[in-house]
């Protein structure tokens, strides 16, 4: 009986550890992101503007770098989802709606959301390993010396810079997208090109494109602040970024993911 008292505490104790260590993370996103919001939002109301070049240099490093592989990996999609509804459709004689599915799903879910999980692994890793390796180099406590706020110096440039281009990204996903299904469709499909153009726009609204936006723009937060979050918060040498970065990549891809159902949910009993 002691022993299996013992073993229940135990495990008691370890779930209760894992619990408020959670709840610590949780309680340090949190702050990370008021201190952000702040420092982009609030002080430039109060005379305390912050330089636009770094604005300028992340929004060339988040957007423009990032546009041939969500290209491509849009296009992929939609050529994708393109055959594997056709597959579906033509046995209930309505091929023709082919081009309102693809349309709908990337420019409701599918453009957003890739979008996104591709901007995780390339932005928000290299925003952790650069932040990081500056946190165990010292000089973020260089910063702190000279009176200059990490925060606003750091993360309000590369805020500003993904929260504009995120949404820019993901438009530009949607195009290629519908693009892709589109050329399959013609071309291996045999759809004729006025129908499958006639459906797509039955089907889509602007309300699609808006929710997409909305979307994005939460995953864009998400991506920023867990990355900077887990480079604030290294403490050891090089091999500790490492390990941190390949935390943000997957906790950010995983809240998106999340994110994206809460907001599929809300959207879909509100509309």
């Amino acid at each position: 009986m002691r022993a299996f008292f013992g073993n229940i505490g135990r495990r008691g104790f370890l779930v209760w550890n894992r619990a408020e260590e959670f709840f610590r993370e949780i309680s340090g996103i949190y702050y990370l992101t008021r201190s952000t919001l702040y420092c982009t939002f609030i002080e430039p109301l109060r005379g305390k503007p912050f330089k636009w070049r770094p604005v300028w240099t992340q929004m060339e490093e988040v957007g423009v770098k990032s546009t041939t592989i969500v290209f491509l990996v849009a296009f992929l999609i939609g050529v994708i989802l393109a055959f594997q509804t056709a597959a579906q459709l033509d046995r209930l004689g309505a091929l023709e709606y082919v081009g309102a599915l693809v349309g709908v799903s990337i420019t409701r879910e599918l453009g957003p959301l890739m979008t996104a999980l591709v901007m995780a692994g390339r932005v928000g890793a290299a925003f952790t390993a650069e932040m990081g390796t500056m946190k165990v180099s010292d000089e973020i406590l260089a910063l702190e010396t000279m009176a200059l706020n990490p925060v606003k110096f750091l993360i309000t440039p590369r805020f500003l810079a993904i929260l504009v281009m995120l949404p820019c990204l993901t438009v530009m996903a949607d195009v290629m997208g519908i693009l892709g299904g589109f050329l399959i469709g013609v071309t291996t499909l045999g759809i004729d090109p006025i129908a499958y153009y006639d459906r797509s726009l039955e089907s889509m609204k602007l309300q699609d494109v808006i929710t997409g936006l909305i979307k994005s723009g939460v995953f864009a937060v998400i991506i920023v602040m867990v990355g900077s979050y887990m480079a604030f918060i290294i403490e050891g040498g090089a091999e500790k970024v490492g390990q941190n970065t390949r935390t943000a990549v997957v906790v950010s891809m995983i809240l998106i993911i999340i994110a994206d159902l809460v907001f599929t949910s809300l959207f879909y009993f509100v509309t």
